[in-house]
């Protein structure tokens, strides 16, 4: 009985932290700045690829470096892979979905498991908390065709 108040109210704590920070986030959000000239892109595949699955995704980086989530070093972020879905808003966190994908730990490469068909992939920095930086630094929205 103990045991299921705690695990209650961790769960209710969570999510009124979830709730502070959305409201937070709507009231202003200071964005994590990028410096002048910071790119993002894709290795491989390259903009109109046809593939087969799993499909390896390959991320570049110009003029920044990469640190895993939580960890604050200037000129930093990690990597988020944005598939068959427009850019969330710069604003707040990046959602956690099956169409944003966080590579949190600094990963520079993902396998992705996709079905036959035309696909958009587009990468995107975020900083350690998972919010876009300011200016954003985004790549260029490529398709990809899966056999």
């Amino acid at each position: 009985m103990k045991h299921q108040f705690k695990a209650r109210f961790a769960l209710a704590a969570a999510a009124a932290l979830s709730i502070a920070a959305g409201v937070a986030l709507a009231d202003g959000l200071k964005r994590t700045p990028s410096p002048a000239g910071a790119e993002v892109y894709f290795i491989a595949p390259v903009d109109g690829a046809t593939v087969t699955s799993p499909v390896t995704v390959k991320f570049g980086l110009k003029g920044m470096g990469i640190a895993p989530a939580g960890i604050t070093f200037d000129n930093t972020g990690h990597h988020h892979l944005i598939i068959d879905a427009d850019l969330p808003p710069a604003g707040a966190p990046i959602p956690t979905d099956a169409n944003h994908m966080h590579f949190g730990k600094g990963q520079t490469e993902a396998t992705l498991e996709l079905k036959p068909g035309k696909h958009t992939l587009q990468l995107l920095l975020g900083d350690f908390g998972h919010v876009p930086h300011d200016p954003i630094v985004t790549s260029k929205k490529i398709t990809i065709t899966v056999k």
